[in-house]
């Protein structure tokens, strides 16, 4: 458990609030690479379990996403939404809601039944044709375990977990880098020792590793790992992911949250938010309601004071997905211990 997190100093929360703005004055973070674009601070998220449950309605919710200025947009194999964003993409390009492909930041991310050497370059392929694009601008590996190789499904059998073998699949990830599929590549849920492996024998290095981190869970060992080695945390369910098979109340219902949202005449929500964003890192943010989805995006023109990140900082921790669904006494990983090093 963390007791606390690392406050960013006021010269680098600075240096952050004057970068390059992109639509709707969102502010964006550098990746690593000359070739890859900076990464918006809110992305908007499309995974809604059971996964395809709002298929019919989730073109129109990314229209309205468009509308009201979100530029990034994280979808994945398996949510079954890559398909939808693709069709709104379409949509808002002829109707002159965005004026090119080049205002978004699209993410999308390999799935463990394909995540095997031969198997990636034919995943993203598919990927991009679901979107209709040429490329997309991060491709992440979703989880540190392979499945046998069929189709992207969750919850899958137990039976069919088994060892990634990241030094091969890290290479067909770099082999899409290389031929201009994806402009970043990166991983999901990876530990600071899965990292370190990782680093060891990569070519390319990560841009990002997507994670759960809220102020519930606030990932300061993780952080400051990534921070040293210049890969971009980007946080997902950062308000709980309340609602959902693997979310939680407990951010949503905290009452420390709640105290300093009412003093600051804002919502937990815009709370939580912009204290990820004094973090220095990126979210990923889901909600389809209208309102909520504009309010998300209000965060930029006020902050949390010393006193506020103190006692956010001082929160008990505990992580909301602890990913059991991962972990069998016949597969890679036996335990939760060991599917995380011990992170949680």
């Amino acid at each position: 458990m963390e007791a606390g997190t690392k406050m960013q100093s006021p010269e680098k929360e600075t240096r952050l609030e004057i970068s390059t703005m992109s639509v709707q004055s969102v502010p964006t973070f550098p990746l690593r690479s000359t070739d890859e674009k900076a990464i918006p601070f809110i992305g908007f998220g499309t995974a809604e379990y059971p996964f395809g449950a709002s298929r019919d309605t989730l073109k129109e919710t990314i229209i309205e996403a468009f509308k009201l200025g979100y530029r990034h947009f994280d979808t994945a194999a398996v949510y079954q939404s890559e398909q939808p964003l693709g069709e709104a993409i379409s949509d808002a390009l002829r109707l002159g809601i965005i004026k090119s492909r080049d205002e978004l930041f699209i993410t999308s991310k390999l799935w463990c039944s394909d995540a095997h050497h031969d198997l990636v370059l034919p995943a993203l392929h598919k990927t991009l044709k679901n979107l209709k694009l040429e490329y997309v601008d991060l491709y992440l590996i979703h989880w540190p375990l392979s499945l046998k190789p069929g189709k992207p499904e969750f919850p899958f059998k137990k039976e069919d977990m088994v060892p990634m073998d990241i030094k091969s699949v890290w290479e067909a990830m770099e082999e899409c880098n290389d031929i201009g599929l994806t402009k970043s590549i990166g991983v999901s849920n990876f530990s600071c020792k899965k990292l370190e492996n990782l680093l060891s024998s990569a070519r390319i290095p990560p841009a990002v590793n997507q994670v759960e981190m809220s102020p519930m869970w606030q990932q300061k060992k993780l952080r400051k790992f990534c921070e040293e080695k210049g890969i971009v945390v980007e946080a997902y369910s950062p308000l709980g992911a309340k609602g959902t098979a693997w979310g939680t109340n407990q951010v949503m219902e905290c009452d420390v949250l709640k105290e300093i949202a009412q003093a600051k005449g804002k919502s937990v929500a815009q709370v939580c938010l912009r204290w990820a964003y004094e973090q220095g890192v990126c979210v990923i943010v889901k909600s389809f309601n209208k309102e909520r989805m504009k309010q998300n995006l209000d965060i930029f023109d006020w902050r949390l004071s010393d006193d506020e990140l103190l006692k956010i900082s001082q929160l008990p921790q505990c992580k909301g997905y602890p990913a059991l669904d991962f972990v069998s006494d016949d597969g890679p990983f036996k335990s939760l211990q060991e599917f995380w090093d011990g992170e949680i």
